[in-house]
This record gives structure tokens, C-alpha cells and sequence, in this order.
């Protein structure tokens, strides 16, 4: 129960819960070490967690009434793992190509959000995303969930503003800070070099540090009332006019 309610709890003890066939699928072929599976046989049959055991995986049956009391929601499929964590150190991120895309997000709110801005980089297939300043951990069942499992499969770093700024800035990044004070159409940058595409929270945006730190701010312009956007959504945009761009120069 602590590792489903607890940050504190997942981080003493290096260790997370994942619920469901899809994200324990995900996570094993994300790398990630399974410690213990548990499951329900009127909903995950044994036969399913005996073959779990060729990755050497302890195997406990539970009842239904610890089932109930341990899954997040009630779509589980009858299977939860105690799940290994990662670092996810800024040293760490393996990109796929030599020139590299990737997503930064500065202290998203909310772990719906978090979830999304996941599922965005997935279906974009980018190089990796960075959790800059965190409210929250990773491995909180509500990212886990929103993430559809791509938490598992992403290329991700959590760290400070300074420090990906620092980490950017050395590896030659050009860094497009989603701003809407002093800043141009998005749609008229280059994309095709390294790039780090900049989002900040729905409710006061970017800090001033990213402002200064980047080779353009950018926006997105509105046509409607508001001026203001979700920020998977808004990420989703810029992301896709920078992989449009890298396919016409290929």
C-alpha cells in the first residue's frame, strides 16, 4: 500500500508498483527489473504468472480482497509488480540519432500532465524528454497510468533547470523556449539541428531562466479568446513541426 500512496516510500525503497498486462509488457521491455509479481487467478491465470518466472520473477498468488486493496483502478487485469527503479541521471540518456530531438518540460503541475506530455513524445518518437524541476516522481501511479506505459519505453531524465540547461549547452543543443512574451511564430524556427523544444506550466509558463538561456523563444499563435493552451497539446504542435521539417531535409 505505501508504494501505490507514498513518494517517499517508492523512493526509500528504490522500488514502484505497475498494474496490468500492457504496462508490465512495457516496462520488461523497457529494461526495467521486476522484483515480485502478484496476482489474482480469476483474473490473471497462473499459467500467465508461470510464464513470468523465466525472468526470474517471484510468484505470489493473492486473494482478492489484497488484490482490491493494492490496484490503483479497477481495470488491472488481476496482475501487479513490485518494479526496480531507475535513475534516470542526465549522463544517462542514450539518444537514437545524432541529431537529436528532445522534449523539456519545467515543473509540470500535474501527473495527468506529465502522462501525456509521455504519450506525445512516444507517438513522436523523439530522442528522450527531461522532467525539469519535478512536482511529483515518475513512478507515481497516476503518470504510470496517463503514460499508457510509455514511462517504461521513453528515454527520460529528471533533473534541475540549471542542470539541463548545462547538460544542453554542452552537448550543442538549440534550445526553443514555448514563451509568449518576446517571441516569434514557432513555425518560422529551424528545427533540423540538435534541438530541445521547452515547455513550461499551463499557469505561469517557463521560468526566466529558460528565457535567457534560449536561442529563440517561440509561440504558438491563437485565434481564438484564450490565450493558452494544454501543454501536452502545445508540445504535441511544436514537436511535429520539427519532425515535418527534419523529413523534408532528409
Amino acid at each position: 500500500m505505501l508504494l501505490k500512496e507514498k513518494s517517499r516510500e517508492r523512493k526509500k525503497t528504490n522500488t514502484f508498483l505497475i498494474e496490468g498486462k500492457r504496462e508490465l509488457s512495457l516496462a520488461i521491455k523497457g529494461g526495467y527489473t521486476i522484483e515480485t509479481l502478484l496476482f489474482y487467478p480469476n483474473l490473471f491465470s497462473e499459467s500467465e504468472a508461470n510464464a513470468m518466472s523465466r525472468y526470474g520473477i517471484d510468484i505470489i498468488e493473492i486473494s482478492k480482497d489484497v488484490f482490491q486493496k493494492l490496484a490503483h483502478r479497477d481495470t488491472t487485469e488481476g496482475v501487479i509488480a513490485v518494479v526496480k527503479s531507475k535513475s534516470h541521471e542526465l549522463e544517462s540518456l542514450n539518444f537514437k540519432s545524432k541529431n537529436p530531438l528532445i522534449l523539456v518540460a519545467e515543473a509540470p503541475e500535474k501527473p495527468g500532465n506529465v502522462g501525456a506530455l509521455l504519450r506525445t513524445a512516444d507517438a513522436a518518437n523523439i530522442d528522450a524528454v527531461i522532467i525539469a524541476n519535478p512536482k511529483s516522481d515518475l513512478y507515481n501511479p497516476n503518470i504510470i497510468r496517463s503514460s499508457v506505459g510509455s514511462v517504461f519505453t521513453t528515454e527520460i531524465a529528471v533533473a534541475s533547470s540549471e542542470e539541463a540547461i548545462a547538460f544542453l549547452q554542452k552537448y550543442n543543443f538549440n534550445i526553443f523556449s514555448a514563451i509568449l512574451q518576446e517571441s516569434e511564430p514557432y513555425h518560422t524556427q529551424d528545427y533540423t539541428l540538435p534541438t530541445a523544444i521547452v515547455v513550461g506550466t499551463e499557469a505561469t509558463g517557463l521560468t526566466e531562466i529558460w528565457r535567457d538561456a534560449a536561442t529563440k523563444n517561440i509561440s504558438i499563435p491563437m485565434q481564438g479568446v484564450i490565450d493558452s493552451m494544454n501543454v501536452s497539446v502545445a508540445a504535441g504542435i511544436l514537436i511535429f513541426e520539427a519532425i515535418r521539417q527534419r523529413r523534408i531535409n532528409e
